[in-house]
């Protein structure tokens, strides 16, 4: 298996974790803050998405899925802005609403998609090619692509733990 290949495979278990959610929760569960964590569900759906779209927009010098898709104004979101939510206060943070999760599933699953149709164009030798020489050891394409997505690994992680949650059940578990 190339190691292209590998990392495709990755990005398909992010977005078919984020498909896993269920897309009618209520807007009480999505909002939620299990235990006055500033990181709601939608915020850990939201983030994981922009992530994902900043960064590969960074690598292929093409618009985001944020904006090119329209999900800056359908996914729902307020209380976003411009932001990806790194470095966000916890104010900022739990002001990331949405009235339902499953637009904003939409968006995370986009991304993947666009993320699997850029590592399709890629080869093995790609991922030796610095992209962030402001890091030492110098940042390779390959050590970007991990990184991302070893982020959106670990926010749709919190946000299953969320789900099972009492908080994050909404009555269901």
């Amino acid at each position: 298996m190339k190691a292209t290949e590998v990392l495709q495979d990755l990005a398909g278990r992010v977005r078919d974790a984020a498909g896993e959610i269920p897309r009618d929760l209520p807007a009480e569960v999505v909002n939620a803050h299990p235990a006055g964590h500033p990181n709601s569900l939608v915020w850990l759906l939201w983030h994981t998405g922009r992530e994902l779209d900043v960064q590969l927009s960074g690598l292929t010098s093409d618009e985001q899925v944020w904006t090119s898709e329209g999900y800056d104004s359908s996914s729902g979101i307020r209380g976003a802005g411009e932001s990806m939510g790194f470095g966000q206060s916890p104010t900022q943070a739990r002001e990331v609403t949405a009235a339902e999760a499953g637009p904003v599933i939409d968006y995370v699953t986009t991304v993947c998609d666009a993320v699997d149709a850029y590592l399709s164009t890629l080869g093995d030798a790609d991922l030796d090619a610095v992209v962030d020489d402001a890091w030492d050891p110098p940042v390779t394409r390959g050590v970007r692509l991990i990184s991302i997505l070893h982020d959106a690994v670990i926010h749709l992680g919190q946000a299953a733990y969320v789900l099972g949650t009492d908080t994050g059940s909404g009555g269901r578990g």
